[in-house]
């Protein structure tokens, strides 16, 4: 079988008979392979707005839970407070309670002191009257 010159030179027809330098199998797979590449590169690109959509949303995630986060240690720092404040108020009141309570025993001894005085007029009333 006789080699065709064109073939010994690299050079080739295609169906339309173009002339082509590559040989017709090589230059179909380059064209599969190209589109190959095409298809490729776009599942990259809808894989690429995918996970930008994805990190978006996790983002808008973390925010909100930051947010939450946030208004717990605010709601846990003013329950702290409340107690602190109720702990304190209480103290307070114990304090006057027993500020009352002595002054509570201050005015019986006063009123008992009143009534012995009482009754020591009241004794020498009745005897002054008596010795008349």
């Amino acid at each position: 079988m006789a080699k065709d010159p064109l073939d010994e030179a690299g050079l080739h027809f295609d169906e339309l008979n173009k002339l082509r330098v590559l040989e017709p199998e090589v230059n179909q797979q380059t064209t599969e392979l190209k589109e190959e590449c095409k298809d490729f590169v776009d599942k990259i690109g809808q894989f690429q707005k995918i996970v930008g959509g994805l990190i978006e949303l996790v983002d808008e995630l973390a925010k909100e839970a930051e947010t939450e986060k946030m208004k717990a240690i605010g709601a846990r720092n003013l329950l702290k407070s409340v107690a602190k404040q109720r702990e304190a108020q209480q103290q307070q009141l114990q304090a006057l309670i027993a500020e009352k309570k002595m002054q509570l025993e201050r005015y019986r001894i006063e009123y008992e002191a009143l009534c012995k005085v009482e009754a020591e007029q009241n004794e020498f009333i009745d005897q002054f009257i008596l010795q008349k």
